[in-house]
């Protein structure tokens, strides 16, 4: 899939994906939920009302209030790439997203996941 094509995705449609993936291994949405409000800076609020209006990928990460500063942290491979070394930020972004979430249904603690 393009770069292009994942930008462009609805955050609407990934967000199930994500909270489903979580939830398939014992974790919950509102450990999902907590992971999204640590990396963006979104609260419950905010975050539902990007679900509400369709927002993109893109848009998404756009208008997060503030991206963790830990979130340099994140390292590791996911869809076969090291997260530390893709060069778009956006795609950087939206794979730290993909490897928390990964490490959440891969049962680590939330301090962890964190950067704590």
């Amino acid at each position: 899939m393009s770069s292009d094509r994942i930008f462009k995705m609805a955050f609407s449609r990934v967000y199930p994906l994500l909270v489903n993936k979580a939830e398939r291994k014992g974790r919950t949405k509102e450990e999902v939920d907590e992971i999204i409000y640590w990396l963006t800076g979104y609260d419950q609020t905010s975050l539902q009302e990007q679900l509400d209006k369709n927002v993109d990928y893109a848009t998404f990460f756009d208008q997060a209030p503030q991206m963790n500063p830990n979130a340099r942290k994140i390292t590791g491979v996911v869809c076969g790439v090291r997260v530390e070394n893709i060069e778009d930020p956006l795609m950087q972004k939206i794979r730290w997203l993909d490897k928390l979430i990964d490490e959440l249904a891969k049962g680590k603690s939330m301090e962890k996941i964190l950067r704590s």
